[in-house]
């Protein structure tokens, strides 16, 4: 472990010549294609073992297909995209060049050996990415004296710890399953709400003229302190009655919250209308929930609002608009963009809503939405791979 902990920065210098190799110039750029890789293959994969086409079982459960969503392809998406804002936030240089290397090399470990029969090995890897992660944006933030964003290393903490949980409750140890399953989709949620907050409503005025999204501090808080709420329940393993009341408030805040950044307005931008679809899915997921926990919903409904939906969208969203802005390139959406947003959101509406409607039709909606998923990410890679591994168009460092 100790090997995890070198100095994760390298001088910045000058910057490459243009139109050379830059891959590992700043965090997003190996991040976002390492996960849009993970989201292209590993969901078709898991969906042809869950219809039983592939003789051979990848993953050794659901289990461990939640496992790679949310610490491969979930994880990789918020530590580049953390890596990235970390470095406007505080002036510092977050890990590039071979210590970015070497912390896509250990993700990549990571996924390997979850598929090993090494259990302790992949335990260790997995967990200490997000360590490893933390530490390069906390010397960031301190370096810089931004504490206002010192809790996202202590989110990164969170789920290196949640990781662990999983990896326990699968080898047996007593660790509760939920530790390794919900509560980090509840530390995702956080993380979302937070982001989201900051940059929904600036990036909707900004791209839409004449809106009025509004930020509101009450709603704020009442949607971040629920949602911490939510968070500290499922890890006290809460029944029905205390969890609904969480999730009901939860429900208020964040719909209220949603209405306030007028989405209608939204229709002719993409790149503002697909973060404004994506933060619907959370409020659809807090209902759900609300009526599995009664018996009203089948089980998994509510996880893949989230999922697929709530992350799905969100991240193909904000990785489109940040790879497009970090790479020097105008903020516009083309057909390509256009495709892969439908293409996820039909992956999410017809995962949730087609078992919801139609119980029987579980197998169907798995394989249809895993295919146009996979669309929507071979679509990003299609696009996005040749921008993200050479330098900015206008010359730019980073």
């Amino acid at each position: 472990m100790a090997a995890v902990f070198i100095p994760l920065t390298e001088p910045i210098g000058r910057a490459p010549q243009r139109g050379g190799f830059a891959l590992w110039a700043l965090g997003f750029r190996p991040f976002y294609l390492l996960a849009a890789l993970l989201a292209a293959l590993w969901v078709p994969l898991w969906a042809l073992q869950f219809s039983g086409v592939l003789g051979t079982p990848v993953l050794r459960g659901p289990a461990w297909h939640a496992h790679e969503m949310v610490f491969g392809f979930t994880q990789a998406v918020v530590v580049g995209f953390l890596f990235t804002a970390g470095r406007n936030w505080s002036g510092q240089p977050t890990p590039t060049g071979k210590p970015l290397m070497a912390l896509a090399a250990l993700w990549l470990a990571g996924r390997a050996l979850v598929l090993s029969p090494w259990p302790l090995a992949a335990l260790v890897v997995n967990v200490a990415f997000p360590l490893a992660a933390a530490w390069g944006l906390w010397r960031a933030l301190r370096a810089g004296g931004n504490r206002r964003n010192y809790f996202f290393v202590g989110l990164l903490l969170a789920l290196a710890a949640a990781c662990g949980a999983l990896h326990l409750s699968q080898s047996g140890a007593g660790v509760p399953a939920r530790l390794g399953t919900t509560v980090p989709l509840d530390v995702v949620i956080f993380i979302i709400a937070v982001i989201t907050g900051r940059v929904v409503p600036m990036f909707s005025n900004n791209g839409v003229p004449g809106l009025n999204a509004q930020r509101r501090p009450q709603v704020e808080r009442a949607a971040l302190g629920s949602t911490l709420a939510l968070l500290a329940a499922d890890v006290a393993g809460l029944g029905a009655p205390l969890l609904s009341a969480v999730l009901a408030v939860a429900l208020v805040a964040h719909g209220v919250r949603l209405w306030g950044w007028q989405p209608w307005g939204t229709r002719r931008n993409p790149l503002v209308w697909v973060l404004h679809l994506a933060c619907l899915w959370l409020p659809v997921h807090l209902a759900l929930r609300l009526g599995t926990e009664w018996g009203a919903v089948p089980q998994g409904l509510a996880t893949h609002a989230l999922t697929v939906g709530l992350i799905g969208t969100l991240t193909l969203g904000m990785m489109t608009r940040t790879a497009l802005g970090h790479t020097g390139r105008p903020l516009r959406a083309g057909r390509i963009e256009i495709t892969a947003y439908l293409a996820i959101s039909l992956a999410a509406g017809v995962r949730v809503g087609l078992p919801l409607l139609h119980p029987a039709a579980l197998l169907l909606a798995v394989n249809l939405s895993a295919a146009l998923w996979s669309l929507a990410w071979l679509l990003y890679l299609w696009r996005y791979t040749p921008w993200l591994c050479r330098t900015r168009a206008d010359g730019q460092p980073g």
